[in-house]
């Protein structure tokens, strides 16, 4: 294996979290680790991912999920951006 196999495979590893036995990857953990330095550019990535896991037949659910955070508006006010709706997750 190539060196930057093994720097990616240490990095997953070290982002990587378990819940109940499940292993995942937070988006946002994912991102620098890929290459990615602003979210809107990875979260462009990720819905063209889900399109595909869709069209491929694959229940897009079993791989991916929402993670809605509040998000502040130029009033000041908040309100919840639900990422598994602009991903296309119900």
């Amino acid at each position: 294996m190539s060196n930057d196999i093994i720097m990616l495979q240490k990095d997953l590893e070290s982002i990587k979290k378990v819940d109940n036995g499940f292993e995942y990857w937070s988006a946002r953990d994912l991102m620098p680790v890929l290459g990615y330095e602003k979210w809107q550019k990875f979260a462009e990535v990720i819905k063209r991912v889900v399109e595909s896991v869709k069209s491929a037949g694959i229940e897009v659910t079993d791989h991916f999920t929402g993670a809605d955070k509040m998000v502040v508006l130029g009033s000041g006010s908040q309100r919840k951006f639900e990422k598994s709706k602009y991903w296309g997750i119900k």
